[in-house]
């Protein structure tokens, strides 16, 4: 399911013209299914979930960001969580944790306080993964 933006949703002929938002207040996620390309640069201000492919850059500051293991992505991350579980071409920051999961590949460098790789995960780059105290997980 991808994203609508319900402010461009014409209302029916003699109603009201504001955006219809029940939608989007009950939502807690977003994602990109298994079909869709999606090119430039998402941003988003909630949880997403992305098995399709991305090229660009995709932002989320203090929100979670799933990569399913169908997914192929072309793109910068910024996210608080990030959890890998397909293919990451591009630089990831995450204010709290990357979660590199068995079936995840990341070509590029990873900048976060914690990190955490399952056996069989790949990276290909640079880790940062100062926490806060100075100790260094990888």
């Amino acid at each position: 399911m991808a994203y609508v933006d319900s402010s461009r949703e014409r209302a029916p002929a003699g109603a009201p013209s504001e955006p219809i938002s029940s939608l989007d207040e009950r939502r807690m996620r977003a994602w990109i299914g298994k079909s869709l390309v999606v090119q430039g640069k998402v941003v988003s201000t909630e949880d997403l979930t992305i098995n399709g492919r991305v090229e660009g850059t995709i932002e989320l500051g203090d929100h979670s960001l799933t990569i399913g293991p169908g997914a192929a992505i072309q793109a910068d991350l910024i996210a608080q969580k990030i959890f890998i579980s397909g293919e990451v071409t591009g630089n990831i920051l995450a204010s709290s944790i990357v979660d590199l999961r068995a079936t995840g590949s990341v070509d590029g460098d990873i900048t976060t306080p914690r990190l955490v790789m399952a056996d069989g995960a790949t990276i290909r780059g640079k880790v940062d993964a100062k926490g806060g105290n100075g100790s260094t997980e990888s």
